[in-house]
């Protein structure tokens, strides 16, 4: 027997590179995901009948680009290996949610998704460190879902401001120290974003890593 998919509402197109679509059944929302496959631009929201697509925009990614930077020059300094998953799909069917995040990481997990071909989830765990650039409103908060995911940690890039959030007892809490990596003082890395914009990109990625390798010689 084959069950007919729902008809979404009609789309509201806003300003911000953006459409929300309500009414969107989860089986819709496989079949939409599946026609178009993974060569595409937009990443989606889903949330229990409600999906949100985003187009990337300049403002967004390259904020986003340079905490990838930095995130890897972290890695490289303590000599551990870390797993860059990017815009995975994070999906539950069991709860009706999705989201693809700016750029994930696996950490504390790499060795357990190492040489993956995909990532199923329950079966796998989530990434253990979600980036968001927010620097447009998300019509859905993507808080509850990533909770409801497990995902351990998110770091938020908004208005020239990180803000961390460590998921505690199934919510997120907002804290002053990563747990991926607690000696990062967390207050200085939208600064050497803003210093890209004048210095290059490249050249704030390197003052960054030598500033971890200060931070991480103090230590010893």
């Amino acid at each position: 027997m084959v069950t007919q998919a729902s008809t979404p509402t009609p789309q509201q197109v806003q300003a911000n590179n953006k459409v929300v679509l309500n009414g969107v059944s989860w089986q819709t929302f496989k079949i939409l995901m599946s026609e178009v496959g993974d060569n595409r631009a937009w990443r989606i929201t889903y949330d229990r009948g409600v999906l949100e697509i985003r187009m990337p925009v300049l403002e967004h990614e390259v904020p986003k680009g340079l905490i990838e930077d930095f995130i890897t020059a972290i890695a490289d300094e303590l000599e551990i290996e870390l797993l860059k998953a990017g815009a995975l799909t994070l999906e539950r069917e069991d709860l009706t949610r999705a989201v693809e995040p700016d750029s994930c990481f696996y950490i504390q997990n790499e060795s357990t998704v190492r040489g993956l071909e995909e990532i199923n989830l329950p079966n796998n765990p989530p990434p253990d460190l979600v980036v968001e650039s927010d620097n447009t409103n998300s019509s859905l908060n993507k808080l509850p879902i990533y909770a409801s995911i497990g995902v351990a940690e998110i770091w938020r890039y908004r208005k020239q401001t990180l803000q961390v959030y460590r998921l505690v007892e199934g919510e997120y809490e907002q804290t002053n120290q990563s747990l991926a990596f607690p000696f990062l003082p967390i207050a200085e890395v939208p600064g050497f974003i803003e210093q890209s914009k004048t210095i290059g990109q490249r050249y704030a990625v390197r003052l960054f890593r030598q500033r971890i390798r200060e931070i991480l010689q103090n230590k010893s």
